[in-house]
């Protein structure tokens, strides 16, 4: 079985924002993965996409699955993460305060896709975008 799915993100498009995890998520439960792996994934891919349209320019969210495992990546074109350590910071955010107002960028993004996936790996460049790797075991 190998399943690979790929959604474009719109930078500041909170109407259609989270619809791309949700997709991976409805694939996930049609595959019949566990449901820890669901909702640790699920998480991970919509705190992805979400960082993609609050701070991101366009981008691209897309999941890789196959015996091996789950493999979520999350590309954008936007401004890049100037200090990633600090971004990993349970609060720390960069978000605006319209996004804030809204109920997003509580600077827990970053930090609960460390805490969810089992392998993680994030590369940035200022003004290059960003792009995040999130692994994930199947348990057997």
């Amino acid at each position: 079985m190998e399943i690979i799915k790929e959604f474009k993100i719109q930078a500041k498009d909170f109407i259609h924002a989270g619809e791309g995890s949700m997709e991976i998520r409805n694939t996930l439960k049609s595959a019949g993965l566990e449901a820890d792996l669901i909702q640790r994934a699920s998480i991970c891919a919509y705190e992805a996409e979400m960082n993609v349209v609050m701070h991101g320019g366009n981008g691209i969210i897309s999941m890789s699955l196959d015996e091996t495992g789950l493999v979520i990546e999350v590309m954008d074109d936007g401004p890049g993460i100037d200090d990633i350590n600090l971004a990993l910071t349970e609060g720390y955010t960069t978000a605006g305060v319209e996004v804030q107002q809204m109920g997003f960028g509580a600077g827990m993004g970053l930090p609960n896709i460390v805490r969810n996936s089992d392998i993680f790996n994030i590369y940035s460049q200022k003004g290059k975008g960003a792009h995040l790797k999130m692994r994930f075991r199947i348990k057997k």
